[in-house]
């Protein structure tokens, strides 16, 4: 595994768990806060970003919400820092998983 975390403290056994299921990770690895905590092992988290515009020579402010499944070992709550990482699609709108939180509230 090319991609090395900070395995968390807790345990759980949840199968989509990428340290205690069978969850593999790939592709991408983001960084951002959470926004929402509200639904059952998933979180949004809000990424911003600058995107370049070429036809100005400048850069604007973007942002997107990205919903991210959170594994009970982790849980990640409301304002914390959080660090993504791309898996397969665990639901409709679900294709990334917190695997390290970087800053609590």
């Amino acid at each position: 595994m090319s991609l090395t975390f900070k395995k968390p403290k807790k345990t759980c056994n949840d199968r989509n768990c990428p340290f205690h299921g069978d969850l593999p990770v790939r592709g991408r690895v983001l960084e951002g806060a959470v926004v929402s905590a509200k639904m059952d092992k998933t979180v949004i988290v809000k990424r911003d970003y600058f995107y370049y515009v070429p036809k100005f020579m400048r850069y604007e402010r973007r942002s997107s919400r990205i919903p991210s499944h959170n594994p009970p070992c982790i849980n990640a709550k409301e304002g914390d820092r959080v660090r993504i990482a791309e898996c397969r699609p665990i639901s409709k709108t679900v294709a990334f998983v917190v695997v390290e939180k970087l800053e609590e509230k």
